[in-house]
């Protein structure tokens, strides 16, 4: 049987503590564990004291040490205000480790960044770091831990900077919703498993009672030969998460399910909820059953607002939704994992000690070569092209379609060997995009069929390459697609402002997210950080980045210091981000105005993907 551990992960914690909570109208914080720890808190002004130190948690059950900001998990919630200097002393008393910050999204000096070997050196053991900027934006951020797997251990929490000007919507309360992942496993060993075998946390895979299942709806034939297609492949159509429920506890602002954190609301209020996801590895898909959503704002920028039932956010993005609860007194937040093998739960409640019922997790999703932009749904049929972005038109839905199965390689390839003769390739060439500057927004080769930096050729750090990507904007994703509910896309998010730069990219740069699923290994290009040269930007140039995935697995890619201007399929200005989405197949594009000088992280915010090599530098210089 499939692995099924959230009714598990369900009742951590309802023994372990007190008294529900929620913020503004009763005691503001409830820990799933015996041992108290200081409560989750907001701290707003310009003058801050933060410091990091080790703390006795029990989120499971099970007493385990986690790395905290003043005592608390999540961090405290900082409350900046848009045009004030804010100054922020950190401290770090972890025996024998250095520490960090970052305050992601953030427009600030580099050396103000918070990562260490590119913004500074870090914070020693017993060491102060004294942050100090001015604060030039609005809305809902978070900050973390850029050290090691810091972040995974609970070196997380909310920040929210108010606006200057009146904002575009009217709410009578706010509550931040972080969402956010927990392992009892130490995050070195997570990693050491991850490495010595790649599906060691999924145990959601197909089982024999599957295959008879889809034999009988199918047929024989195409079933065996959709199997042998994975088989061939060395891959598996389940691998939706690499660290799964089955180490993972999913948590609302620090609890477990069973914790039921709570938020206040009286009826027929207008209700701010900033889901910021601050989770290591996993992704979301949150609705709140019988009460719809109102985006508002997208990555801590004001959108046109747009109402739904459902949205996937990826790790490190931030959506501020408005409800209007009205005629229950409870009413449930589900948050479950893109993999379904867990999920997070708080509920909004007119009073402590209420819960509406918690629906179960939605069926497991199931890959297609679709999904995977290899030009092929799995009833065979070839993706369609239109509008000349490469959209992909066949159906790819849940993995369920047709005979015949498509053979494993049309559509896509296996990185091949260079020809005898043919020179190595430099590495380091293809990271400047110089090669590229000539071509628009989101067009390919003649052929119609994706290229690829000679860097993936031969490349034993990269197992596939996709051939037919495509921009997906307006598709809701795997496992959320004709589900009965209105389910939020990228297409839907449109910045209520204007491009703020005006200029047309002067110059593209195309990078590939690459990798090897069997391996572990992640990269751009093929070439892993510690072998790659960094990108260099002039200050003041506008500039286009592609991103082409060319593996399986989502990936949620955030630039430090500047923002990332997504463009549509025309290649518009559509909708500004700090972070960008990535599932596998895509092609998107966006714009960049270099107008931070200094030396700048770039890469996925998936925390073992990073660490095991997806990951750049970028650099502003003057030209």
């Amino acid at each position: 049987m499939p692995f099924k551990p959230t009714r598990r992960r369900m009742v951590q914690g309802l023994t372990a503590t007190g008294l529900l909570a929620a913020s503004g109208h009763w005691p503001s914080t409830v820990w799933a564990e015996g041992r108290r720890r200081e409560a989750w808190s907001e701290v707003r002004g310009t003058d801050f004291d933060l410091h990091i130190a080790e703390t006795n948690v029990d989120i499971t059950g099970r007493e385990r040490t986690a790395l905290t900001v003043n005592g608390s998990l999540p961090a405290p919630t900082l409350r900046w205000r848009e045009g004030d200097t804010v100054t922020l002393r950190v401290s770090n008393s972890v025996p024998g480790e250095d520490a960090s910050i970052h305050w992601h999204g953030i427009l600030l000096p580099a050396n103000m960044d918070g990562v260490p070997g590119l913004s500074f050196h870090g914070i020693p053991p017993g060491g102060t770091y004294v942050y100090r900027f001015n604060v030039r934006q609005a809305g809902t951020y978070w900050y973390h831990s850029h050290s090691a797997f810091q972040e995974q251990q609970g070196l997380y929490g909310p920040l929210v900077i108010d606006a200057r000007e009146p904002e575009p919507f009217a709410y009578d309360r706010e509550h931040v919703v972080m969402l956010s992942d927990w392992t009892d496993e130490s995050p070195e060993r997570v990693f050491s498993n991850l490495k010595k075998r790649a599906d060691y946390y999924n145990f959601n895979k197909r089982t024999v009672g599957d295959f008879i299942r889809d034999v009988r709806r199918r047929g024989f034939g195409a079933t065996a030969s959709e199997r042998a297609m994975w088989g061939r492949m060395r891959m598996n159509a389940t691998d939706l998460a690499d660290v799964t429920g089955a180490t993972y506890t999913h948590l609302v602002n620090g609890q477990p399910p069973g914790a039921n954190w709570t938020g206040a609301f009286t009826q027929g209020e207008r209700v701010r909820l900033r889901f910021i996801n601050g989770a290591s590895m996993s992704y979301f898909d949150v609705r709140i059953p019988g009460l719809p959503m109102t985006v508002v704002a997208a990555d801590g920028q004001y959108v046109h607002p747009v109402t739904v039932d459902e949205f996937r956010i990826a790790v490190a993005e931030t959506l501020d939704v408005i409800v209007e609860p009205r005629g229950q007194d409870a009413y449930t937040i589900f948050a479950q994992s893109v993999d379904r093998t867990g999920c997070a739960r708080g509920t909004l409640a007119v009073r402590p000690g209420l819960a509406a019922e918690v629906p179960d997790v939605d069926p497991r999703p199931v890959l297609s070569m679709a999904d995977m932009g290899h030009g092929h749904d799995m009833s065979g049929e070839h993706g369609q092209m239109s509008h000349g972005s490469g959209a992909t038109t066949g159906t790819g839905h849940e993995g369920h379609g047709a005979t015949p199965a498509p053979d494993p390689h049309a559509g896509h390839q296996m990185p091949m060997d260079p020809p005898p003769t043919a020179t190595a390739p430099d590495p380091h060439a293809a990271h400047q995009g110089a090669g590229m500057a000539g071509m628009s927004h989101g067009s390919m080769p003649s052929s119609g069929m994706q290229s690829h930096p000679a860097s993936e050729q031969g490349n034993p750090l990269v197992d596939m390459q996709t051939m037919s990507p495509s921009s997906k904007l307006d598709d809701p994703g795997l496992g959320l697609r004709e589900n009965g509910r209105r389910v939020l896309t990228y297409a839907d998010l449109r910045s209520t402002f204007a491009d703020p730069d005006g200029r047309e990219p002067g110059r593209t740069i195309e990078l590939h997210l690459t990798g090897h699923m069997e391996r572990f290994a992640w990269s751009f290009n093929g070439i892993k950080f510690s072998s790659a040269e960094p990108l260099r930007l002039n200050y003041g140039e506008r500039l286009r980045i592609v991103l082409v995935n060319d593996s399986m697995m989502s990936h949620p890619i955030h630039l430090h210091g500047m923002w990332s201007d997504l463009e549509n399929d025309d290649g518009a200005f559509q909708v500004r981000k700090h972070t960008v989405d990535m599932p596998p197949g895509t092609r998107r594009s966006y714009r960049v105005r270099a107008d931070a000088l200094g030396r700048w992280a770039y890469h996925c915010h998936l925390l073992y993907h990073m660490e095991a090599g997806m990951f750049r530098e970028v650099r502003v210089e003057e030209s």
